[in-house]
């Protein structure tokens, strides 16, 4: 992802995305309000990073989660909308759930809000149904 200027929100997600792909957990929750409205819908029983959060420990203990059951393939950044402190990003990626060693490919749009240069809203929409599917069906041996 190439972004030019320097303004609060292109700077943060950078960063964002950066620390995403190292999987830099401290530095990455720190990105984050104390208080936040974040929402990623989904079946939560299934996939129990799904869901609702609204601290910033507990979008941490959300990437624990994820990262703990599944296996980042691929991403990209297809494009990234930015009005002032409001952001829209949307792309793809690629996934392979740990659990059952299927492969989610989904389309995803964030939504995000910033103040005081840290996240105070995120939501994402992804094919949480594929990710549900995927983590209750065994792979497909041909």
């Amino acid at each position: 992802m190439s972004m030019t200027g320097d303004s609060p929100m292109q700077s943060l997600i950078q960063r964002f995305f950066q620390l995403l792909a190292q999987r830099d957990l401290n530095n990455l929750s720190e990105l984050f309000a104390d208080e936040v409205d974040w929402h990623i819908p989904g079946n939560e029983a299934v996939a129990p990073w799904l869901g609702r959060r609204k601290s910033r420990q507990e979008v941490r203990d959300c990437y624990q989660l994820l990262w703990q059951n599944t296996e980042p393939l691929s991403a990209t950044v297809d494009k990234v909308f930015i009005d002032q402190e409001d952001a829209v990003i949307s792309g793809e990626f690629s996934t392979k759930m740990l659990q059952t060693g299927q492969i989610v490919n989904s389309l995803f749009f964030i939504q995000i809000g910033i103040k005081d240069n840290l996240i105070v809203t995120y939501k994402l929409l992804e094919d949480s149904y594929a990710v549900s599917v995927a983590l209750t069906e065994s792979p497909k041996n041909d």
